[in-house]
């Protein structure tokens, strides 16, 4: 990959990385997890990067290798994920703290999300909370808009009920 590609990844994914924390947050329960899974979708966005053909916004893509990567890595193992050696990759990005005070009044949500729904509902949630609209869910996850929008639907039933008992 060419320097600029290069440089011009790196600053798409500064730009964008509080997608990839949200995603981990989303898909695991400790700090080591968090940072094994960012690492992992970094990992994999800078081994997709040559193919981004720019058909979809940069966040929508990143979004999309960010959940398969989890989705992929905990249908393998609940409990660890396997990750590769990030000092191997010949760019090193300045990563922010991630600070969720911001958050807390959703922890409950979270917690809901993380322990009830399987990963295409984590994923379609993820999605609707950052205010995608359905057709932006629909290509990020493949399915088709109608789909995405009766299956959000069902969990929203799903959460009120499991929230407020």
């Amino acid at each position: 990959m060419k320097k600029e590609e290069e440089q011009r990844f790196v600053a798409l994914l500064e730009e964008h990385q509080n997608i990839v924390h949200k995603v981990c947050r989303l898909y695991t329960n400790n700090y080591e997890a968090h940072n094994d899974l960012f690492q992992e979708i970094t990992i994999q966005l800078w081994k997709a990067y040559p193919k981004f053909r720019g058909d979809s916004k940069f966040s929508t893509w990143m979004y999309r290798v960010g959940l398969n990567t989890s989705i992929t890595l905990y249908r393998k193992s609940k409990r660890r994920i396997s990750t590769q050696d990030f000092d191997n990759v010949a760019f090193k990005i300045k990563t922010e703290t991630y600070d969720d005070t911001e958050e807390q009044q959703l922890k409950a949500l979270y917690a809901a999300v993380r322990n009830n729904l399987n990963d295409i509902e984590k994923a379609l949630v993820f999605l609707y909370l950052e205010d995608k609209d359905y057709k932006e869910i629909s290509d990020t996850l493949g399915i088709s808009e109608v789909n995405a929008r009766v299956k959000m639907n069902r969990i929203k039933t799903k959460l009120r009920t499991l929230l407020n008992p």
